[in-house]
């Protein structure tokens, strides 16, 4: 998948995942993707549900090198 912008947040535990990329989203065009790459157990829960709050849509979550997602985030 196709992405303009990435966050390696691998290593991050939560909130820190999800509060990086809203700083990111902030400084985005409408329409651009971010990837955002996570192994935090709990940001299968926290990205899908920030960006419901937030408007953004998740685009897809890919899992990669065993625990490792990758979340598309595209800006709304």
């Amino acid at each position: 998948m196709e992405f303009d912008h990435d966050i390696d947040a691998l290593g991050l535990l939560c909130p820190l995942p999800v509060l990086k990329a809203a700083k990111r989203l902030r400084a985005m065009a409408p329409g651009e993707v971010l990837r955002l790459r996570a192994d935090d157990p709990a940001a299968v829960v926290d990205v899908p549900h920030f960006c419901r709050d937030s408007g953004h849509e998740l685009v897809a979550a890919t899992g990669e090198d065993g625990a490792a997602t990758s979340y598309f985030i595209r800006k709304v």
